[in-house]
């Protein structure tokens, strides 16, 4: 595919506008449409994105079929996303989804399952994949460089002061809470880097709400099918962001950590002692690009379902234990 890529937005909150400002600023992309059941939200983004109003639907399906579309931004609440994709690759669309792909694993295969038996470029919006520090980690991995056997790994942010009174404190739309959200980056980015899958979990949860729906805190214990073991803290109650994910094995280690959304370092030990540092920075806008580049070249984005559906395994696993108050078992 040569031309421009015309692309839709469903979903047009603040941070799905957010990421459509990066298509709509890509030389190879044109947002032509968007979908919002707010028509404030509709109006702000169509401003911003030069989207005629003419071309701000209230449904998708609609938009979908008035449209001459080749791929589209899902950004909506998170447990709406399967209707949205499933419907996107029914219209033969390629789609970019926001993490965290889709709540609930029966969901989440079948997705999967349709995705890679089809010819459309889909990906999931994890950036990490993307990120200098955590793609030289994940390829020292690959390379036996580093014999994974213990993780630790931690996400806080002030998570909690930012979405109180939206749809992210609502389960019948989030799907859950910090966990679901920002703690989906570090669960992906440890499945993505180990190239192994979850094999059980046991995890502890502190909740915003009553009914324990809305995690604020979470504690897992996770064991991979390689024999690694992990220990994950995720934090929706904290002063500010802070990640750190450290990978320790045979032959050294890796030590990912950042402040704020935007540097990354990792920190190379090897079993000498010897180390190096490796600069990275997340960017919104560089797995736009990649996005574009998958559709345009028809190749593998760096994103998969796949690796994405792994990481809903272990999520969903998660909070059965802490319901439960024992390690479940991942089935695969």
């Amino acid at each position: 595919m040569d031309e421009t890529i015309r692309t839709a937005v469903v979903g047009t909150g603040g941070w799905g506008t957010h990421v459509a400002t990066q298509f709509h600023e890509n030389p190879g992309a044109e947002v032509v449409a968007l979908a919002d059941v707010a028509e404030a939200s509709r109006e702000r983004a169509g401003e911003q994105l030069a989207v005629a109003p003419d071309h701000r639907y209230e449904s998708h399906e609609e938009m979908f079929e008035s449209e001459d579309l080749d791929a589209v931004q899902i950004s909506s609440p998170h447990t709406l996303h399967y209707d949205h994709i499933m419907d996107a690759l029914d219209a033969g669309l390629h789609v970019f989804c926001e993490k965290p792909f889709t709540p609930g694993v029966d969901r989440a295969r079948e997705i999967t399952e349709r995705v890679e038996g089809s010819e459309e470029v889909f990906m999931v919006g994890y950036q990490r994949h993307l990120c200098t520090a955590y793609v030289e980690l994940r390829e020292a991995i690959a390379a036996g460089e580093i014999e994974p056997k213990f993780v630790t790994a931690e996400i806080a942010q002030d998570w909690i002061q930012n979405v109180a009174g939206t749809w992210r404190v609502n389960p019948d739309l989030s799907g859950g809470g910090q966990l679901y959200d920002s703690g989906s980056h570090v669960l992906d980015a440890i499945v993505w880097m180990l190239d192994a899958r979850p094999t059980s979990v046991s995890a502890e949860m502190s909740y915003y709400d009553e009914a324990e729906r809305i995690d604020l805190q979470a504690a897992l214990s996770a064991e991979f099918e390689d024999g690694t073991v992990a220990s994950i803290g995720v934090s929706g109650d904290s002063p500010d962001v802070l990640e750190r994910i450290a990978i320790r094995g045979d032959g050294g280690r890796g030590i990912i950590e950042g402040e704020g959304w935007d540097d990354r370092q990792l920190i190379r030990t090897g079993a000498e002692g010897e180390s190096k540092t490796i600069e990275g920075v997340l960017s919104t806008a560089e797995k736009v690009g990649a996005f574009l580049e998958s559709v345009r070249e028809g190749t593998e984005p760096p994103a998969t379902a796949r690796t994405a559906l792994y990481a809903t395994m272990l999520t969903e696993a998660a909070y059965e234990s802490a319901r439960a108050g024992e390690r479940v078992e991942i089935k695969y």
